[in-house]
């Protein structure tokens, strides 16, 4: 299945609104308030194919026409922070349900454990509070 499901497909719709959810579920752990103008910027991204913050904006201001240009460079930029988008593929939406695998370990006597994003966002913040690092995390980056 297409990873970008198109809306009218009702599997890509139900897709479509999963990644909708768990885009502002990372936005209110984040503290952001959920407003109208931040919906219409992620409905914008989810559903057309933008090259540009320009584009956004002016698919999402068909959407709302209280939307300005600031809101939509912001939003991208926090999209971008809470790890929904990457300017590098276009601004379409890269986060997956959490459900899924993304990070396997794999043991010493091959057992595995595939973890989820909730997970391993766990471990980590156990692991580094165990070693004395007991400070609120506000973005893990992975270089690779």
């Amino acid at each position: 299945m297409d990873k970008f499901a198109d809306k009218d497909n009702s599997a890509g719709y139900e897709r479509t609104n999963m990644k909708k959810e768990i885009i502002i579920e990372r936005l209110k752990e984040k503290g952001y308030r959920i407003t109208k103008q931040r919906l219409a910027v992620i409905d914008t991204i989810l559903e057309t194919e933008c090259s540009s913050c320009k584009d956004i904006y002016y698919n999402a201001a068909k959407i709302n026409d209280k939307i300005g240009t600031a809101t939509v460079y912001r939003m991208v930029n926090t999209l971008e922070e809470i790890g929904a988008i990457n300017r590098k593929n276009m601004y379409k939406v890269e986060c997956e349900d959490k459900r899924e695998s993304v990070c396997t370990v794999i043991f010493e006597d091959n057992t595995k454990c595939d973890l989820s994003s909730k997970m391993w966002y766990t471990v980590i913040k156990e692991g580094l509070a165990a070693c004395g690092y007991n400070k609120k995390i506000e973005t893990i980056k992975v270089s690779g």
